[in-house]
């Protein structure tokens, strides 16, 4: 089999949406563990060349850096063969000693990170609201496992946006039905407002009784890998300027549909101007009730 190229990029849920961030002119720093390797070294330089601060980015002695390779499929899902490696060392501790002049923290990847449990994690997010810092949680979850909400239940007590795929709401909530998942995961907190995220079919965002409903933005998709991800990076511009839920929602529609038009997870996301442009030329309706 042959292949027009590969590409090496450091990525992971974080690190693809501080890109973003940077993309789209907002200023990004990383929490993280990289081993003492020549992969840590490629991360850490390819943070710093795409301007993302890596002075929180540290080395741990006992694990290597972590790695995923990520095969497309023409037609089908992608395929991830994942190792944990020096994510595996991080703890919540270590962020916590870090939020000094933060305006959001993100925290992406939760439930593969085994130094996070819902207790400590819900006491990171409770210290960082108590500072005025909003509070958005991504998951990841491996195909076919399954998770009790009570792995989120004391987290999103705490969090602002709650940002999982429809297969990630499948497996915490044991439903099909997107709105069902919604409405359940949205019970857990009133002041959470959670977005489930659906691919080409759109999103569902739910806080309280309240629902918005919307499609995808079409663009033709090379590779959708890290198109969740630059839909945080909208959604968390959208906390920082204070805009109403909907602006919010088409502008991380956006940038998560810019993603998928080229290789990798970052390199073809909208700049802050296009996207901007692209929203105003292109409508997306959103439905509410």
């Amino acid at each position: 089999m042959l292949s027009d190229r590969f590409l090496l990029s450091a990525g992971g849920c974080a690190v693809n949406t501080a890109a973003c961030l940077r993309r789209i002119g907002t200023p990004a720093r990383i929490v993280g563990k990289v081993g003492d390797d020549r992969l840590g070294d490629f991360v850490a330089a390819d943070l710093e060349r795409r301007s993302i601060d890596t002075s929180l980015l540290t080395r741990s002695r006992t694990h290597s850096t972590s790695a995923t390779f990520v095969l497309n499929v023409k037609g089908d899902d992608r395929r991830y063969i994942h190792t944990m490696g020096a994510n595996a060392d991080l703890r919540t501790e270590d962020v916590e000693s870090t939020l000094d002049g933060a305006a959001v923290l993100y925290v992406g990847g939760y439930l593969a990170l085994p130094g996070f449990d819902a207790a400590s994690l819900a006491k990171l997010f409770r210290t960082a609201r108590e500072r005025s810092i909003a509070t958005v949680l991504d998951v990841m979850i491996p195909a076919g496992s399954r998770f009790p909400l009570d792995s989120i239940r004391e987290v999103l007590l705490h969090t602002d946006v709650f940002l999982p795929n429809q297969d990630e709401a499948r497996a915490l909530t044991g439903e099909e039905s997107h709105y069902l998942q919604a409405a359940i995961l949205a019970d857990l907190s009133s002041a959470c407002t959670v977005v489930i995220t659906r691919g080409r079919n759109g999103l569902l965002a739910r806080r309280g009784p309240q629902t918005w409903e919307a499609g995808a933005y079409e663009m033709e998709a090379a590779d959708e890998s890290g198109a969740g991800d630059a839909f945080a990076a909208g959604v968390i511009t959208g906390l920082m300027e204070h805009w109403p839920l909907e602006t919010s929602l088409r502008f991380a529609s956006a940038l998560g549909a810019s993603c998928t038009r080229g290789l990798g997870c970052t390199e073809s996301v909208f700049e802050r101007d296009e996207a901007l442009r692209f929203m105003e030329r292109v409508p997306l309706e959103i439905h509410t009730k």
